[in-house]
């Protein structure tokens, strides 16, 4: 197995959304914001290889929004999710599947593009795109809270592509694989498991966004189940320390992967971060 990352630029969200409760007088030395209060956060992929198959989770915002969408959001650096792939030495027909954590924009846009005749395809066409069949119709009848996220033109491709499967309906088929589903952020968010060189990523999606939010209180305002969320963390906190596990975050702006330590407190806590060098 080759595990490789896919950087595909950062964004711009709300400092007071990301960090919810938590005061800007202590979250802002941890991620500082900008005059408009927005911090910048990564959208950073994982690509495994493994028994002949090329595996992407989550796919980064893409490409095809207008130019109102993108004032919003900010999107900027110099990674993109094809020109990443390049750099790595693959092309779109080369991904044999694709792992949708959820379909938040940020996390499923790059699935999708837009053709030069304006219509919307799949990105990798030899791809299966995997998700929840009931995340998928959470998403394709979205609350109010959701409804900005959850965008017609990233999903609809999808569906109508019959390259869509579910972790819930078909096997996925490779022992180095484990799923679990978290609630708290949204309804049935896939939370990847990944057995390499004797230890397990866990791919923890925006139940653990950044190694800022591994302190319990620090609880997105974008979550439509905070409480819930506390309870998923607690459990993936435990569960990591105790089975030396390796959390990959996909929004941190600066770390790729960490471990857990206990404080002399009872708490976990970040132990250390590292890259994809230090893993290999």
């Amino acid at each position: 197995m080759n595990i490789h990352i896919v950087e595909t630029g950062f964004f711009k969200l709300d400092g007071g959304a990301m960090f919810g409760v938590v005061p800007k007088s202590m979250w802002n030395k941890l991620n500082p914001a900008d005059e408009n209060n927005m911090c910048t956060w990564a959208m950073r992929c994982l690509l495994i290889e493994i028994d002949q198959r090329l595996i992407l989770i989550d796919t980064g915002m893409g490409n095809k929004q207008d130019d109102k969408f993108r004032s919003h959001f900010y999107p900027h650096g110099n990674d993109s999710l094809i020109g990443s792939l390049a750099k790595l030495g693959f092309s779109t027909d080369d991904i044999t599947d694709v792992i949708l954590t959820h379909l938040h924009f940020d996390h499923c846009g790059g699935a999708a593009y837009r053709s030069e005749n304006g219509a919307l395809l799949p990105q990798f066409p030899n791809a299966k795109y995997w998700s929840h069949s009931v995340h998928l119709e959470w998403a394709l009848k979205p609350n109010d809270r959701e409804k900005a996220s959850f965008l017609k033109e990233n999903i609809e491709p999808l569906v109508l592509s019959n390259q869509l499967y579910f972790i819930d309906k078909d096997s996925f088929g490779c022992d180095s694989f484990e799923f679990d589903l978290a609630y708290g952020h949204t309804e049935a968010m896939i939370i990847p498991k990944i057995l390499y060189k004797g230890k397990r990523i866990i791919f923890a999606a925006d139940l653990m966004p950044s190694s800022y939010h591994i302190p319990m209180p620090y609880v997105m305002s974008y979550d439509i189940r905070p409480l819930e969320t506390l309870k998923e963390r607690e459990k993936l906190l435990t569960s990591t320390f105790d089975n030396q596990d390796i959390i990959f975050f996909e929004h941190d702006p600066i770390h790729q992967f960490g471990t857990l330590k206990k404080h002399e407190s009872g708490r976990i806590v970040l132990e250390q971060t590292f890259s994809i060098e230090d893993l290999k």
